[in-house]
């Protein structure tokens, strides 16, 4: 970890809540209302969340999985979202989500006149906007968590942390 956190305290409550408060209780509660408010598909939510997780090397982010109504992506989804373009496992709307979310932290300044024309022939302008908030903080916040060294230790109030098998692999 690469922030130094008080013995016996909980990492990310230390950093997120007590250090910045002004700050990272904000940041919280816009990272949390991406899923609390979100109209995308789950399928679309994930490959986007997914493939920005697997940019980041957030051990949490990767190791997650959103679940709506008791219901999460399939076994082995993370591995096509690595495979993005050449999958058979994706619709149209799902590929452009994994395309959009690795455009947006890697080349966001590629996104073309013929990009947008697909995205917009699938998405509508408020799904296109949700869906860039959405990346916007699963960037920010995931590549926060991953450089400070907290994405090993990061647990959500449910107690849901990363799999010791992932944690152990990086």
């Amino acid at each position: 970890m690469n922030i130094d956190i008080p013995e016996g305290r909980d990492a990310i409550e230390y950093v997120w809540g007590e250090m910045v408060p002004g700050i990272g209780i904000a940041a919280s509660k816009f990272s949390m209302a991406v899923y609390a408010h979100t109209t995308l598909g789950l399928r679309e939510f994930e490959a986007a969340r997914l493939r920005i997780a697997q940019i980041n090397g957030c051990v949490f982010c990767l190791d997650w999985r959103t679940e709506r109504d008791g219901q999460k992506v399939e076994e082995g989804f993370a591995d096509a979202v690595t495979e993005w373009r050449t999958t058979d496992a994706f619709d149209e709307r799902t590929r452009l989500a994994a395309e959009y979310a690795e455009r947006y932290a890697l080349d966001h300044h590629g996104l073309d006149e013929e990009f947008w024309a697909r995205m917009t022939a699938h998405y509508s302008q408020l799904e296109i906007v949700e869906l860039s908030m959405s990346i916007g903080s699963w960037l920010a916040f995931g590549r926060l968590n991953h450089v400070l060294g907290l994405d090993t230790v990061c647990r959500l109030p449910s107690g849901s942390s990363p799999s010791a098998r992932r944690a152990d692999a990086l």
